[in-house]
């Protein structure tokens, strides 16, 4: 790999991981068509790590209350279980652990009630997390061979551009996300695991869940987002060593080139978060959708004229 393309793709992969287009995808056509070659799965895992970075970032005092709010209520029921005496401004909140009827009357943004919602998005992102984790290490040689196949690539974002228009179509998209429930991080960490097949997205499948169980399109994406963390995070680490000691055919990048490229993901892939966390409030995922599908006819069409190849 070269430095420009190391650069090309670090900025590509800055700018797709949290669009609904699929980032995995828009790396193995980038490699494809201009490159020539595929730059692997292990190099788009790692720089995952860049744009996860940025997550982090950017929801970092969500996290920590986040964090903060998930230890402190386990303690504080472990030492109420083993009999100790609590304070009574120390106990856990008694309040019903799903919100119901009108936002307005029945959440108010008290800390009892912040620290409570905390808690079980704490718990939802942890339940979420484990489908993934045991499909994408049982399926793991399949995800880095096969599943980059680009006619593949391509029908599944043309595929799942139409799961994107259904959700938004059908999608009631009332619930905020202090309505999110146990049955919520369940099934959207379930679809979740699509994304682990290149062209799918991963906010994409999330979000599109989130929409079709109700909930409103800025509470998808910010859940979508939470529940990206543990798995990206381990998906980039678990790949290190594959990465930083390539061998096989294809674009193998130099550890000094895959850090420039993390690092590229970072700045780029925090801009992003900001700009679709605002886009998201006012417009649909639509957008995307259509752009999907135009990329996905290109490619067929490239891999039809034999301009590129699939494999």
């Amino acid at each position: 790999m070269t430095w420009v393309q190391a650069l090309i793709l670090g900025l590509v992969q800055g700018l797709t991981e949290f669009l609904p287009v699929s980032s995995s995808a828009h790396l193995r056509i980038v490699s494809a068509v201009f490159f020539g070659d595929d730059a692997g799965a292990s190099f788009t895992a790692v720089t995952q790590l860049g744009t996860e970075a940025a997550v982090l970032v950017y929801f970092a005092k969500d996290i920590a209350r986040i964090v903060r709010a998930w230890f402190s209520t386990i303690a504080k029921r472990l030492r109420e279980r083993s009999g100790q005496t609590v304070p009574l401004s120390e106990q856990p909140t008694r309040k019903l652990p799903v919100i119901t009827g009108d936002y307005a009357a029945d959440f108010r943004n008290d800390e009892d009630s912040q620290r409570e919602l905390d808690y079980r998005i704490g718990w939802y992102v942890i339940i979420a997390t484990i489908p993934i984790g045991v499909i994408g290490f049982v399926f793991k040689d399949q995800i880095r061979t096969g599943a980059r196949n680009l006619w593949l690539v391509s029908f599944m974002l043309i595929a799942f551009a139409l799961v994107i228009a259904a959700a938004e179509y059908y999608g009631r998209k009332n619930r905020p996300i202090e309505q999110l429930t146990t049955r919520d991080g369940l099934v959207m960490g379930l679809a979740q695991c699509l994304a682990l097949i290149p062209g799918v997205s991963r906010s994409g499948a999330t979000s599109s869940a989130g929409l079709f169980l109700g909930l409103e399109r800025e509470a998808a994406v910010r859940f979508s987002f939470l529940l990206a963390i543990p798995a990206v995070t381990a998906s980039g680490l678990f790949s290190l060593p594959d990465a930083f000691e390539p061998a096989g055919e294809g674009l193998n990048a130099s550890g000094a080139q895959l850090l420039v490229a993390t690092l590229v993901a970072f700045a780029v892939g925090y801009a992003s978060v900001a700009w679709l966390l605002k886009f998201v409030a006012r417009y649909s995922l639509n957008w995307f959708g259509a752009y999907r599908i135009v990329l996905g006819l290109i490619i067929m069409g490239l891999l039809a004229g034999g301009v590129v190849s699939a494999t």
